[in-house]
């Protein structure tokens, strides 16, 4: 077992499989858990000091906060449905609730917040999708929660990487105060396997290999990236999506390629 790997638990009484904070990760800013719930189940928390963003990864629900209600929300009852995600914007203060409508997962992605925004729901219809790279390094991205959208310090996306190709790469990092070049976000990956019995690699490492992980990841893990770079593979025959939460000192995502493999770009 390395330290940068998070593996899920069996649920507790509000469905908790999973949970990375920042005293549990040793940073300063993101917050990373999964709820499964059974139909019919719900819980209600608090948002505290910091922004959530709660993503149905699949499953329909009602959600709640205050005097706003989203009822029926969800509509993709598998991640590798491919279609954008339901996902609920609340911003640190606030009280809420959720409800299962149908066997449910979901998300729910935290950093610190500023009461600079307003709860929203964030449809399917909201969010961008794109495709990055070419050839083997070809991955989808559904951008949940982006730095043109309003946020304090969030910054959620999910990427969909196909069978025998490679993400987040070339290898790339965030960990240096440098704008416009670089930027500081930590940053987890929430990993799913398509057929779930596959697994993939992720490796986190720095320019002086005082950080060197490489891990075999499975259906329901989730790796934390502190520094460093941090590709991920997945072999031939099984498809790779993870749900990435990333947030910092400053809600900007600039990020320098590893030097030594950089030319993959050009060549």
């Amino acid at each position: 077992m390395t330290s940068l790997l998070v593996r899920p638990q069996q649920p507790d009484e509000h469905g908790k499989v999973l949970e990375v904070t920042p005293e549990t990760a040793g940073w300063k800013h993101v917050g990373f858990r999964v709820h499964r719930l059974e139909k019919g189940q719900r819980f209600e928390s608090h948002t505290g000091s910091r922004e959530h963003c709660l993503v149905l990864l699949t499953g329909r629900a009602n959600v709640a906060s205050g005097e706003q209600h989203w009822q029926d929300i969800g509509e993709r009852m598998d991640v590798f449905e491919k279609i954008p995600p339901y996902s609920v914007y609340l911003p640190d203060g606030v009280s809420y609730s959720l409800e299962a409508l149908t066997d449910l997962e979901v998300a729910v992605c935290s950093a610190p917040g500023h009461g600079n925004h307003e709860a929203r729901l964030i449809g399917p219809d909201d969010v961008k999708r794109a495709t990055r790279g070419s050839g083997s390094n070809t991955r989808h991205i559904q951008d949940i929660l982006p730095e043109t959208e309003p946020a304090d310090s969030l910054l959620v996306v999910e990427v969909y990487t196909p069978s025998g190709n490679w993400s987040s790469y070339p290898p790339h990092k965030h960990d240096v105060d440098d704008l416009p070049y670089e930027s500081i976000l930590e940053e987890t990956y929430y990993h799913r396997l398509n057929p779930s019995q596959g697994f993939a690699f992720q490796r986190v490492y720095t320019d002086d290999r005082s950080l060197d992980e490489a891990m075999a990841v499975e259906n329901g893990d989730c790796v934390m990236v502190p520094r460093g770079y941090h590709p991920a593979g997945v072999p031939h025959g099984y498809e790779l999506y993870y749900l990435n939460v990333m947030a910092g000192p400053k809600r900007e995502w600039k990020f320098r390629n590893d030097p030594a493999h950089e030319w993959i770009l050009t060549s």
